[in-house]
């Protein structure tokens, strides 16, 4: 994969998923709570609509949670913009940390709450940031 390849991924994936995030939050007080409801049961397999998104505690966090998810992303898409971009060791230095700072804990947290379908989806989604940062060839290796 090309550096210009890989920065295009990362920042399409960054769009993307802060979108989610975004979603989320508007799942609160929009018709997006129907699609939110689905992703809750679909981490929580099977799909038996069994788990939906429920006002108090559970509202409050994915709030804080999808909030937290759009700022991430909208980080890494400028971390991207900015630093991988002109520097993909410090780029790479920086954002690998970040991505694992989020998925141990997240995925942890899942499975501690009975929700092991997440892990799934959260190894997933670090997959969309983790290829373009491992298979990136260096620009110098590109121009030879």
């Amino acid at each position: 994969m090309t550096h210009s390849a890989a920065i295009r991924m990362l920042k399409t994936v960054s769009i993307l998923a802060a979108a989610f995030g975004l979603a989320m939050v508007l799942a609160l007080a929009t018709p997006l709570a129907a699609a939110l409801s689905l992703f809750i049961d679909l981490a929580f397999l099977p799909v038996d609509g069994a788990q939906t998104l429920t006002p108090g505690a559970a509202a409050l966090m994915t709030a804080i949670s999808g909030g937290l998810m759009c700022g991430f992303c909208v980080l890494i898409y400028l971390v991207t913009e900015h630093i991988y971009s002109t520097n993909p060791a410090l780029g790479h230095r920086l954002l690998i940390p970040a991505l694992l700072a989020w998925y141990v804990p997240d995925s942890l947290g899942s499975l501690a709450a009975g929700a092991w379908f997440n892990v799934v989806m959260n190894t997933l989604f670090l997959l969309l940031f983790l290829v373009p940062l491992m298979l990136a060839r260096p620009a110098a290796a590109q121009t030879a």
